[in-house]
């Protein structure tokens, strides 16, 4: 595998998005914060209503970034085999043969996840965690890069299971989409009349092994004691909070620690500021956290919960996040 430079992941960042800004129109946080998750090699959960592009955004990053991509439409009647890929017997051989799952892929979408029971979302489990499938007793490695896109309506929408914390837990980043503005939306409608089609098809600028060495390249972010320690402070601060029933894990101070560092190397710098760890802590840590139950009657969010440890904890100075480690 070739190296690349953070400069040239920079680069070639800024060319995924522009390309993939040719179909999503309007979103380019969202999809800033897509790419920060493929380059911190995590999972990302797209929560938000029907018809606001989740799907196609998945779609659109396959084929810009050039690799194997798979959906599965979760129904509450899809088993966890019809995921994973299961034995089946062969009268040429006489013997059983393991025909893979959807699972085997680089970019599964796991469209409206929540849509199918506890059961066989835990079928995503050890794929996301492992990056490995155990089927009737022997684990078939997946190849890298893999990582799942997810898209779920929000829980309150009929006919949804809420995933379990365990699952919710394995996706690096939870962001929204939203619906977009007056003029987006136009566009959108303009850009589909001038095509003429439905389909769009985009131009690939990324493949598979230059994927790969980016994602290797994020490793060369430094991170000053200073910032670890306020990454630390604020997963911490999610612990401490009366609202809070339960707070983010270590797992979550990894999560906000790699998705800096991915943040950092897309805007073109190869040390972590406290804005990027600021850019990223809401989908980070928000979904890691458990509410107290009264507070669904006052409707507060996690997200609400998150906003406030960021005022509360102390932001370290800009300038010690530059300061380089002593040689040797």
């Amino acid at each position: 595998m070739k190296r690349v430079t953070l400069k040239e992941v920079r680069e070639l960042s800024q060319q995924v998005l522009a390309e993939v800004e040719k179909v999503i129109v309007g979103k380019r946080k969202a999809l800033e914060l897509v790419l920060v998750g493929i380059l911190s090699d995590g999972h990302v959960l797209i929560e938000d209503y029907p018809g606001l592009a989740k799907t196609l955004l998945a779609r659109c990053f396959a084929q810009v970034l050039t690799i194997d991509f798979k959906r599965i439409q979760f129904t509450p009647d899809l088993m966890p085999s019809d995921v994973t890929g299961s034995s089946v017997f062969s009268q040429r051989t006489s013997e059983f043969e393991f025909r893979p799952g959807p699972i085997f892929t680089n970019l599964l979408l796991a469209d409206e996840i929540n849509r199918a029971p506890a059961k066989t979302q835990a079928a995503l489990l050890e794929a996301m965690q492992e990056r490995q499938v155990t089927v009737e007793g022997r684990a078939v490695p997946l190849r890298p890069p893999f990582f799942v896109i997810a898209t779920q309506n929000p829980i309150e929408y009929e006919g949804t299971y809420p995933l379990p914390e365990a699952q919710l837990d394995r996706f690096l980043l939870r962001l929204g989409v939203g619906y977009p503005a007056r003029e987006e939306e136009w566009e959108v409608l303009g850009r589909r009349m001038d095509r003429r089609s439905d389909e769009v098809r985009l131009q690939p600028k990324v493949d598979a092994s230059k994927l790969l060495a980016m994602q290797a390249a994020i490793e060369d972010v430094y991170v000053a004691d200073s910032v670890g320690l306020y990454m630390v402070d604020l997963v911490s601060a999610t612990r401490q909070n009366p609202r809070v029933l339960v707070g983010a894990s270590p797992r979550g101070s990894l999560a906000l620690l790699k998705l800096a560092r991915s943040q950092a190397a897309l805007l073109g710098r190869d040390y972590v500021t406290p804005d990027d760890v600021k850019a990223v802590a809401v989908p980070a840590l928000a979904h890691r956290l458990t509410l107290r139950p009264e507070l669904w009657v006052q409707r507060v969010k996690a997200d609400d919960v998150v906003r406030e440890c960021l005022e509360s904890v102390p932001t370290p100075r800009a300038e010690d996040a530059e300061v380089r480690r002593p040689a040797g």
